[in-house]
């Protein structure tokens, strides 16, 4: 048989033969390398997987009836390893049943003995161009991901694209801005993004999660402290907003702050003064303060839970950063960005996720939204072991069936949104087996706003028992 026109993607697709027949394995990698394959070919199934398992051959033609181990549990076993090989079973007793039960298991083909190399070479011409092709979607996969990645943020959708046109609009502006969104949805990112596309880009940036610290250890943050101004303060050292005089501060989850805070914030912006914890003596800074939230400020402003003053002066400029359901058409283009990332940091390479691995992603919710992938995707890399994340690879609540829960069934009732928050931490907290650490991170909250959380459910439960 002659090789094709096309030779380089045939000699790309490389075959191991698999039959308890020596003569049967001889006849085709011979005719397999005459028509330009790279073949090779053995009678030991552990020796076909080993080969498998070191990633020889992406096509195996087995036998299916063998001794040592049959096709479908040589079939099986590949596919666990690595759902992106293709395993053509042979058979000498040929039925329609048993061709449906092979291709229902997962074999790309069921050829009857003896073999039909002129079908052989059609379907492995078939499979030498779609991994051409794939490669060639690779590689404009990698330059559409250059493309699509705004200062380390990755989108293509409507909602995205207004994020980074908003973004380029307000950077070149040293004025406050503040950014909302839900937990984990990349709000530090756009800030950071502000800040390299600022006119003090070259300036510091400084980060401060608000909700992580107590008021005392965070107005030292901030604004710094003289030593011996409070217990533990062995040095005086200065605070972030004098460390990022001339560039920007970012404060995250500034919903959470007490309202002596909220006010001496207020100053900062009003006046450009500070003063540090201890010192009478005030200082004159000029810094950018970026505002991030997962609450409502409106609304906390209407519950009288934050100054209306300081939400004003902050949101003069306000960006809205989507939840990942809102913008589900990222999800595959961010799952590309994450294992590039994540197989460059643990020395792999991925050729992308399997079938059902990628139905599983586009059915979960999200509700940690573009970080909880990314601890989904990071996770993955380290565990699979093939060229393709699979399923088994995923966290095992990813791989139940049924978790969309969107529709609306006859169990559904209307409820009040701090009461879905504490199902679902309480939730996360289950998967966690209590481990209040974890489940902080998995919820992309610091621990303080976790602890506060649950210190008040317990007060609000324990004054229901009570007023029983």
């Amino acid at each position: 048989m002659e090789p094709s026109t096309d030779a380089p993607a045939r000699s790309a697709l490389s075959i191991c033969v698999l039959d308890d027949d020596p003569g049967q394995v001889e006849v085709s990698v011979e005719v397999l390398e005459r028509a330009g394959f790279h073949a090779v070919g053995t009678t030991d199934p552990q020796e076909a997987l080993e080969k498998v398992l070191r990633g020889g051959c992406r096509v195996a033609l087995v036998d299916l009836k063998m001794p040592a181990m049959d096709g479908f549990a040589f079939l099986e076993r590949t596919l666990e390893h690595d759902p992106g090989m293709y395993v053509i079973l042979v058979t000498g007793f040929y039925s329609v049943d048993s061709a449906i039960e092979a291709i229902k298991r997962g074999a790309y083909d069921y050829l009857r003995k003896p073999i039909d190399f002129v079908r052989l070479m059609k379907t492995l011409d078939e499979l030498a161009t779609a991994f051409s092709r794939r490669s060639e979607i690779r590689d404009l996969e990698d330059k559409l991901l250059e493309n699509l990645e705004f200062h380390g943020i990755v989108g293509k959708s409507p909602a995205m694209i207004e994020v980074f046109e908003l973004a380029r609009k307000v950077a070149r502006h040293y004025s406050n801005v503040l950014i909302t969104g839900p937990t984990g949805s990349g709000k530090e990112l756009v800030a950071r993004a502000l800040h390299q596309l600022s006119p003090v880009a070259q300036q510091k940036f400084a980060v401060c999660n608000c909700s992580a610290l107590v008021d005392t250890l965070l107005e030292s943050q901030l604004f710094g402290h003289l030593r011996g101004s409070f217990t533990g303060a062995a040095d005086t050292r200065p605070g972030l907003f004098e460390y990022a005089n001339g560039g920007t501060v970012f404060l995250d989850e500034i919903g959470e702050t007490s309202p002596s805070m909220q006010a001496k914030l207020l100053r900062l912006i009003q006046n450009r003064e500070i003063q540090r914890v201890g010192s009478p003596e005030i200082k004159n800074v000029n810094v950018r303060i970026i505002a991030a939230t997962n609450r409502d400020l409106r609304g906390e402003v209407q519950a009288g839970r934050f100054r209306e003053d300081l939400f004003y002066r902050l949101s003069s400029i306000e960006i809205r950063v989507p939840g990942l359901t809102e913008r589900l058409e990222d999800i595959p283009i961010l799952v590309l960005h994450f294992l590039k990332k994540y197989g460059q940091a643990y020395g792999k390479q991925f050729k992308g996720l399997s079938r059902r691995a990628q139905i599983a992603l586009m059915q979960y919710d999200w509700p940690g939204n573009v970080r909880e992938l990314e601890n989904v995707i990071s996770g993955a890399a380290i565990a699979a072991s093939g060229d393709f994340v699979d399923v088994g690879d995923l966290p095992p609540h990813l791989q139940k069936p049924g978790r969309r829960g969107r529709t609306l069934d006859g169990d559904w009732r209307p409820q009040p949104l701090e009461e879905v928050r504490r199902v679902h931490i309480q939730r996360v907290l289950e998967s966690c087996n209590g481990n209040r650490v974890r489940a902080a991170q998995m919820l992309g909250i610091g621990r303080t706003s976790l602890y506060r959380f649950l210190k008040r459910t317990d007060k609000q439960a324990a004054a229901a028992r009570a007023s029983d």
